[in-house]
C-alpha cells in the first residue's frame, strides 16, 4: 500500500511525534509498504509563535495537493492539527477522499499553558478538525475516554513502542557516576507545557539531569547551575544517560502517552510521575512507577522499585505491533472515488 502521512511535526524537530512517525514509517516499509511523509521541510516556513524552534508551513495548500496527487496514495493519514494538517483536510474533503487523523498531544492544554486560551474554545476547534476523520488514533484508553466525553467520535487505539535493543539496563557493578547518586533524570523538551519547573524545584538528594532542548533551556540553565543540562541527545548517547540514572522523573501533566516512559523502563529505570493520563495508562497498577500528587514523594519512592521489573514491563511494547495497529486503522482510498 502507498501511504501518505501529513505532519507539521517532522525533522529537524525532535519530539515524540516525530520519533513515533519516523519509527512507524520504518516498520511499515519493512512490512512492504511505500510510505511518504509530507512535512514542513518541503515548504516555505515561518517560526511558530512562542516556540521559534518549530517551523510552520506557510500557505502550503496548493503545493501539498500537487505533492500528494503526484504520490498517488492508497491511504492518507493526517498526523497533526497545524497548517499542513488543515491543508490536507481541506483537500481530502474537497476531493471526497477518506482520511484518518491522530491525537498525539493534548493541544488545548498546551495552548492554555502558553497563551491562556480557553480550553473549551480550543477543544471546539479540535473537535471540528477531527470530525470528518474515519478514525482518530489515540495512544491510551484514558485519552479515548476523555475525548469521547468531549464529543469526539470514531476513536481507535494506536499504542506506542520502544527500541528494546537500544535502551537496555546497566550492567551490575560499580559505575563512574556512583559518587553522584541518586541521579534523577528528565528527558524531553525544555518547555513550559512539560511542567519541567516542577522537577527542577524539587528538594532531592544526589543530582538532577535534564536531557533535551527547547525555548526555556538557556533561562533554566542560568537559574539552576546545580543541574546538569546536556541538550539534545540521541541514540547510544541518550541510552547511556538513561542507564546511568536511578529514577526517571516525568513532571508533565499534558502528554497523551510519553515515549520517554517506555525508554526509561526499557533501561531498567523506575518512573516518578503525577497520577495523570499517560503515566496512569503506562504505569498504573504496576510495580514499576510511583504516581503521586507530591512529585518529590514519588521520586523518593521510585528509588526503592525493582529495575528488573521495569525492563520486563517495557518488553510488552513493540514498534512492529504499533505499526500493525496504525495500518489496520487506515481508511483505504477507492480509486473510482477520485
Amino acid at each position: 500500500m502507498r501511504i501518505a502521512i501529513v505532519s507539521d511535526a517532522w525533522f529537524p524537530q525532535v519530539n515524540g511525534v516525530v520519533r513515533t512517525l519516523d519509527t512507524v514509517r520504518g516498520e511499515l516499509v519493512a512490512m512492504g509498504h511505500i510510505v511518504e511523509v509530507f512535512g514542513p521541510d518541503r515548504f516555505t516556513t515561518i517560526p511558530c509563535p512562542t516556540y521559534p524552534e518549530i517551523r510552520l508551513a506557510l500557505l502550503p495548500g496548493r503545493r501539498l495537493e500537487r505533492l500528494i496527487r503526484g504520490f498517488a496514495p492508497d491511504a492518507i493519514h493526517i498526523a497533526t492539527e497545524g497548517p499542513l494538517g488543515f491543508a490536507a483536510r481541506r483537500m481530502c474533503l474537497r476531493r471526497k477522499l477518506p482520511f484518518t487523523t491522530a491525537y498525539h498531544t493534548r493541544f488545548p492544554e498546551y495552548v492554555r499553558a502558553r497563551m491562556l486560551f480557553p480550553l473549551a474554545w480550543t477543544y471546539a476547534i479540535m473537535r471540528r478538525f477531527h470530525a470528518p476523520s474515519r478514525a482518530i488514533m489515540v495512544s491510551t484508553e484514558t485519552i479515548r475516554v476523555d475525548l469521547a466525553a468531549r464529543g469526539f467520535s470514531n476513536i481507535v487505539a494506536w499504542t506506542r513502542g520502544v527500541d528494546l535493543d537500544l535502551f537496555t539496563p546497566r550492567a551490575p557493578g560499580p559505575t563512574p557516576d556512583d559518587n553522584k547518586r541518586p541521579i534523577f533524570l528528565y528527558v524531553g523538551r525544555v518547555a513550559v507545557e512539560k511542567n519541567i519547573k516542577a522537577f527542577l524545584k524539587l528538594d532531592l538528594p544526589g543530582e538532577k539531569w535534564v536531557v533535551g532542548g527547547g525555548p526555556m533551556l538557556d533561562k533554566l540553565k542560568a537559574r539552576h547551575p546545580d543541574v546538569r543540562f546536556t541538550g539534545h541527545k540521541h541514540g547510544a548517547e541518550l541510552a547511556a544517560l538513561y542507564r546511568a540514572a536511578d529514577v526517571f522523573v516525568f513532571p508533565s501533566r499534558t502528554d497523551t502517552f510519553g515515549l520517554v516512559l517506555l525508554e526509561a523502563l526499557a533501561s531498567g529505570l523506575p518512573v516518578a510521575a503525577y497520577p495523570v493520563p499517560g503515566p496512569l495508562d503506562v504505569l498504573g497498577g504496576t510495580p514499576v512507577g510511583a504516581l503521586d500528587t507530591d512529585l518529590r514523594a514519588a521520586a523518593l519512592s521510585a528509588l526503592t522499585l525493582d529495575r528488573g521489573q521495569c525492563r520486563a514491563h517495557a518488553t510488552r511494547y513493540s514498534w512492529r505491533r504499533t505499526a500493525e495497529m496504525f495500518f489496520s486503522n487506515l481508511a483505504p482510498i477507492v480509486r473510482a472515488a477520485e
